[in-house]
């Protein structure tokens, strides 16, 4: 068995996947590949790892989703990582949960909607910028390779609601990324290690607020 052949076989057996997600997910797949070219969704070596390297690493986000969340903000979601999976897995496993996905390309929202249209999502894609988001309105924010630490927690300080929480998926740099945001911000973080990268975590991250300058 190949490496992407376990990625998706071990994506198939999560909990609230089924067959007919895992369905949803193929027409995302093959998607993601015929419009690669046009648009450079994912890089070139990434094309023979998709199912590993984006599919199974959003995926692994909803098992830290809060219970009973209505509302998922993903920011700066390029070619849908990890915002369009996490719709998928959510049309069967949680419907009352919608998931926008904000992206400031109007080319990979075009992508985006087209993804939504054919695998049958209600998933709402607004071409926007983070900071232009209303305030006080997600349950989750995620991002993925979008920001620094500091930066997204200012994107996401705004726009979740009281007991919100964020998950960010985040490479080998995050402990120097979390030193430098708790210079500006005060919160609380959890740790989870990554199924996909030996050096990364998933970090849950709630109760933001700025920190206080020193005088």
């Amino acid at each position: 068995m190949t490496s992407e052949q376990d990625a998706k076989a071990r994506l198939a057996e999560m909990p609230d996947v089924s067959r007919e997600t895992m369905a949803r997910l193929e027409v995302y797949h093959d998607l993601t590949l015929k419009w690669t070219p046009k648009i450079n969704l994912v890089s070139k070596s990434a094309q023979a790892s998709l199912w590993e390297r984006h599919f199974l690493d959003s995926a692994q986000l909803w098992e830290f989703r809060p219970h009973g969340a209505k509302r998922w903000i993903d920011l700066g979601s390029g070619g849908g990582f990890p915002g369009m999976v996490i719709a998928i897995i959510a049309a069967q496993a949680a419907p009352e949960l919608h998931v926008t996905l904000i992206e400031s390309d109007a080319r990979k929202c075009a992508f985006l909607r087209t993804v939504a249209r054919e695998a049958c999502i209600d998933a709402t894609v607004l071409n926007q910028r983070a900071e232009d988001l209303p305030p006080n309105q997600a349950d989750v924010v995620s991002a993925r390779a979008l920001a620094p630490i500091a930066t997204l927690l200012g994107y996401a300080g705004r726009i979740l609601r009281p007991g919100g929480v964020c998950l960010f998926l985040k490479g080998r740099q995050h402990d120097k990324e979390l030193e430098a945001a708790a210079e500006m911000w005060s919160f609380e973080v959890t740790k989870a290690p990554s199924l996909t990268d030996p050096d990364g975590a998933i970090l849950k991250i709630k109760d933001i607020s700025r920190e206080r300058l020193p005088d």
